[in-house]
């Protein structure tokens, strides 16, 4: 649970914050790769730790990756310019890649489905904290102690969680001899990149229709295509072939995938909106994009036991459906909307995200044996971790092209457009969203029909609180 709440609380501290970083770094343009490559770290760590959760244990994976954290927490606090600020995000990235997906695989082992739903209902509670605290804490930060704190703060949580952990959660794993599939991870964390580097610099540094947009896309192509490759021959690949290919993990991960695009793009640019925009405080934006982050939970707290009687199917559906609406009605802001329409649309979105994601989550766990869960569950948490780092790319590029950003400009602040032109951006970052979530209500419709049936624990011994 403490480990939840540390990457909740990093998942919305840090975008309130970003006018104060950007006015004393700089890099208005750059600062999506703040969250691009972040979530880029942590989407290809995800399927790594993943495996080696399966083979070793969850405890260890799960240590290592909240130390790899807390030390990507100090060295953003110390960082001295947006070029090191964005590299210790990588690293900070590639310890959360461990916490959250370990988590939730810990969770798939210790409890039935049936009980699951009720675990649903602890981990909103620490959602719904950490969604008016991260927020909240940021915007307090950058308004006045300084945002290098929004990053020191992760050191005494992360030292809490990795103290509870060892006391409190004890298992019995025998050591397995694996093959780490290294070429395939490397491929695909090289054509991940390529891409969002592709979607970040282009009409920015470099147009659009270029041979520089050509020759990095090409080259997104062909790593990619490599890694397919490389990962059909694989003796233990990362991801493998059955993640998208059985009925229900193709689906749920591509839903998944479409939840980072949306939630990013939102928890990037809502903030922006409301201090460019409408001229809000950053304290008072952060309340905003706590409403996103408060329906979630809302809703998760009560999908258990909504998919417990209608099944995940249907579940996420109308988790779709509500994601779909929320965004719409972000279409409808102007530069002189009031704060607390933007906080109701985040708050309908949020609802909408609280069911699609821990139902299509669930489902898929549930669909297989506990040797292949983890890898089932870091593949889902990469197809979200991968479209974080897309949409946030995404939303970037969108922004960049509604401010007719000239290319090759540097030195670009907020306060240089006017609150229309924001507000244009903003709403053209809202379109894609909007069509990112009604993708998200056919990939649902993919997920074979039915309710959540009886599940057995199929594990070695794990226990949160004993031998």
């Amino acid at each position: 649970m403490l480990s939840t709440g540390l990457v909740a609380i990093d998942a919305t501290i840090l975008a309130t914050a970003v006018n104060a970083i950007v006015g004393d770094l700089g890099g208005f343009t750059q600062f999506p790769w703040l969250f691009s490559v972040y979530l880029l770290g942590q989407a290809v760590a995800v399927p790594i730790y993943g495996k080696i959760a399966d083979l070793v244990g969850r405890k260890k994976v799960m240590l290592f990756g909240v130390g790899m954290f807390v030390l990507g927490s100090i060295l953003c606090g110390s960082a001295w310019n947006m070029t090191a600020l964005i590299a210790f995000r990588a690293i900070q990235g590639l310890g959360a890649g461990a916490v959250q997906p370990i988590g939730m695989t810990i969770i798939g082992d210790i409890y039935t489905v049936a009980e699951r739903a009720k675990v649903q209902g602890y981990l909103a509670g620490v959602w719904a904290a950490a969604s008016v605290i991260g927020p909240t804490l940021g915007g307090f930060f950058a308004d006045y102690a300084g945002w290098r704190w929004i990053f020191w703060i992760n050191i005494p949580l992360g030292a809490a969680a990795a103290i509870v952990l060892i006391r409190r959660f004890h298992e019995n794993v025998t050591p397995t001899r694996h093959r780490i599939d290294y070429a395939g991870a490397g491929l695909l964390a090289i054509g991940s990149a390529l891409l969002v580097l592709a979607l970040l610099e282009g009409g920015t540094r470099w147009r659009w229709v270029s041979w520089e947009s050509g020759l990095v896309l090409g080259g997104a192509a062909v790593a990619l295509l490599a890694a397919v490759i490389v990962e059909r021959r694989a003796a233990e690949p990362i991801l493998p072939g059955w993640v998208l290919g059985e009925r229900t993990q193709g689906p749920a991960n591509l839903a998944a995938l479409l939840v980072g695009v949306v939630l990013i793009s939102l928890t990037t640019y809502i903030p922006l909106y409301g201090q460019s925009a409408l001229r809000t405080s950053a304290l008072v934006a952060g309340l905003a994009l706590a409403a996103l982050t408060m329906g979630w939970p809302v809703a998760a707290a009560n999908a258990g036991r909504l998919y417990l009687r209608i099944g995940f199917r249907a579940t996420a559906l109308v988790g779709a459906l509500v994601v779909t609406a929320g965004s719409a009605s972000l279409l409808l802001l102007t530069a002189t909307s009031s704060i607390w329409q933007v906080a109701a649309s985040c708050f309908v979105t949020g609802i909408g995200l609280g069911l699609l994601a821990p139902s299509t989550m669930v489902a898929l766990q549930s669909a297989v044996p506990w040797e292949r869960r983890g890898v089932a569950t870091g593949a889902n948490m990469f197809a979200r971790s991968l479209g974080s780092a897309l949409g946030a790319a995404m939303a970037g590029a969108l922004a960049n092209a509604a401010l007719a950003v000239p290319v090759g400009s540097t030195g670009i602040q907020p306060g240089m457009f006017t609150p229309e032109q924001i507000s244009t951006a903003a709403r053209t970052v809202f379109l894609g969203t909007t069509v990112a979530a009604a993708i998200a209500i056919g990939a649902v419709l993919l997920m074979p029909r039915g309710g959540a049936g009886k599940s057995e624990r199929t594990t070695p011994e794990a226990s949160p609180g004993r031998r």
